[in-house]
C-alpha cells in the first residue's frame, strides 16, 4: 500500500469513528409527557360517576390544544364529558355530570407537552352500577384502547442514520478513489 492510501484510509476511519460516536453519543429525544396517574384510575371498576375525570402527567402541560373526552359503552358511543377540558400545572382535567349505563367508558386525551410534542392516548375504567346521568352527542374517531401517538421521534432516527450512511459512503469513495493523475 501506497501511503497516501494508508493516509487516506487513517482519515476515513477517523471519520468513521467520529461519526459512530455522534450517533451513539446522542440518545433519543423519547422523554415526552407520559400519564402517571388518573382519576378514575387506568382498568379501576367504579361503582359512581366521580365530578371530573383527571389525568397526572410527569411534566408540565401546555394549555393550549388539550383535549380530554369521556366516551361511554356500548355501540352509541355517546359523549359523557361536559364542557372543555382545564390543564393545571401537569394535570388535565374535564368534568362529568353523571355517567349513564354501566360498562366500559373510554378515556381519551391529546395533550401538548412541555416540549412541544403532542401526546395522545387513551385509557378505561369499568362503572359497575348503572348513573343517572344525561349522555351527549355521539363521538366519532377512535376510542378503541390504543394509542395514537405518531411515531415522529422513530422516522426521525431513520432519516438520520441513512444521512450518516450516506455521508460515510461518499467520505470513503472520496478517499479510495484514484485520481486522474496516478495509475
Amino acid at each position: 500500500m501506497s501511503p497516501r492510501l494508508i493516509q487516506r484510509l487513517r482519515i476515513v476511519a477517523i471519520g468513521f469513528v467520529a461519526m459512530l460516536a455522534t450517533l451513539l453519543g446522542a440518545g433519543t429525544a423519547s422523554a415526552h409527557s407520559a400519564v402517571i396517574a388518573s382519576t378514575p384510575a387506568n382498568g379501576s371498576e367504579i361503582a359512581a360517576a366521580p365530578d371530573r375525570v383527571s389525568l397526572t402527567f410527569n411534566e408540565a402541560l401546555q394549555a393550549k390544544f388539550a383535549t380530554l373526552t369521556v366516551v361511554g359503552p356500548g355501540e352509541d358511543r355517546a359523549l359523557w364529558s361536559k364542557g372543555d377540558p382545564t390543564v393545571q400545572g401537569d394535570t388535565v382535567s374535564v368534568p362529568l355530570e353523571g355517567l349513564g349505563p354501566a360498562g366500559v367508558y373510554t378515556i381519551a386525551y391529546r395533550v401538548t407537552s412541555a416540549d412541544g410534542h403532542p401526546v395522545s392516548g387513551t385509557q378505561t375504567f369499568t362503572l359497575t352500577q348503572d348513573g343517572t346521568g344525561t349522555p351527549g352527542p355521539q363521538v366519532g374517531g377512535q376510542t378503541d384502547g390504543s394509542s395514537s401517538d405518531d411515531s415522529g421521534p422513530n422516522l426521525m432516527i431513520w432519516v438520520i442514520v441513512v444521512a450518516a450512511v450516506l455521508v460515510f459512503g461518499g467520505g470513503l469513495w472520496f478517499a479510495l478513489r484514484k485520481p486522474r493523475g496516478e495509475n
